[in-house]
């Protein structure tokens, strides 16, 4: 009985290696990419120590989550656990003193999810913390004063309303200005207060939680932890994938939320923009930061409409690539390039520069993207 073409593709990439291996097709792109999936997981010289692959198996997984059913999905998992020794890794105490923990880590048992055994959690627990750790000594100070010096420069303004006007301040201010012969002050500056609001602005940072914005999703789980516990803006954290989650009353323990976290599969940014207009309620006052690599899983069209009428509606839409020290991310040129049409910066950053971008976007000051 003749082969089809189906069945020698099969026969293709269950041989894998780069040539056609004398079945004489060729693969499609999709196929391609199944094929090197597969290849990273199977194929003798891909075996090795977490060292060597960690930086690759988050995105790996990624690949494999969005390729595969979930059930084929979660046996491919296991067996990456089996040939890459991460298992082991996280069950030999002994192991796990000898490394130290690190975004790398971190994102890739996250990745692992739940093919990682219930009794290896605490070992997950506990990498979790400490590089969360290590993230709050980095960010919590500047992310904090980036918050207090945006609210005190819009706690006072000039040349106010009569009914707004600070007289203590003003008469302070312009006590140079005393007429002895009118006995009174001539104030050249009015200082007065804005109408006090409940925050000074709300913020919703809605992010991409496939598997290569791993590290994203964790620096924005631990700016976001540190911006709830800050009265003046009102903090909303959004993830998702094919599906969305907010996961904003669980900002308090950053370690446990990222525990609950999937990371891979496909990407519906169009639905996650849309969860975030259902919660906008003061659009002139909100920054949207939306962090993604903008690779829509399906029509660009409808994802490119809500943004237009986020930005529309007056929210300050920001689209952030990557928030990571990885480097240049790969992305979306072309939803990029529509997003930044509407007026919305677009650019990636390191986790160090994000204060000053939260600064400006609550000070209502032009964004470097340097």
């Amino acid at each position: 009985m003749a082969m089809t073409d189906n069945d020698l593709k099969r026969w293709r990439l269950i041989l894998g290696g780069d040539d056609a291996d004398a079945t004489g097709v060729a693969l499609s792109a999709e196929e391609q990419r199944i094929d090197s999936a597969l290849s990273t997981v199977y194929d003798a010289n891909s075996k090795g120590g977490l060292e060597a692959s960690a930086p690759k198996i988050c995105y790996w997984l990624g690949e494999i989550k969005s390729l595969f059913p979930q059930s084929v999905a979660e046996v491919i998992q296991k067996d990456v656990v089996k040939q890459l020794n991460i298992k082991q890794l996280l069950s030999v105490p002994e192991l796990m003193d000898s490394v130290v923990p690190d975004m790398n880590l971190l994102t890739t048992v996250m990745s692992l999810g739940t093919a990682i055994p219930a009794k290896n959690k605490e070992v997950v627990r506990h990498i979790a913390r400490a590089v969360i750790d290590q993230v709050l000594q980095r960010l919590s100070l500047p992310i904090a004063q980036a918050v207090s010096g945006a609210h005190v420069s819009s706690a006072r303004r000039r040349n106010p309303r009569l009914a707004d006007v600070d007289w203590n301040a003003t008469i302070h201010r312009n006590l140079r200005n005393y007429q002895p012969d009118y006995k009174t002050i001539i104030p050249e500056v009015t200082i007065g207060r804005s109408r006090r609001r409940r925050q000074l602005k709300d913020v919703i940072l809605c992010v991409d939680q496939s598997g290569s914005m791993a590290s994203s999703l964790v620096y924005s789980a631990v700016i976001a932890s540190v911006m709830v516990a800050i009265p003046s803006v009102s903090t909303s954290f959004v993830v998702f994938d094919t599906s969305v989650v907010d996961l904003t009353d669980q900002l308090s323990d950053p370690a446990e939320l990222l525990m609950g976290v999937q990371l891979g599969g496909g990407t519906d940014i169009n639905q996650a923009l849309k969860y975030c207009q259902s919660i906008i309620h003061r659009p002139s006052d909100t920054v949207l930061i939306l962090v993604t690599d903008l690779y829509e899983g399906g029509d660009d069209r409808p994802m490119q409409q809500s943004m237009a009428d986020i930005a529309a509606s007056g929210v300050n839409l920001i689209g952030l690539l990557a928030l990571s020290d990885n480097g240049t991310p790969s992305y979306d040129h072309a939803n990029a390039r529509y997003m930044a049409s509407l007026g919305c910066p677009v650019f990636s950053c390191s986790p160090d520069k994000f204060p000053d971008l939260l600064s400006a976007a609550l000070s209502n000051r032009p964004i470097s993207q340097n």
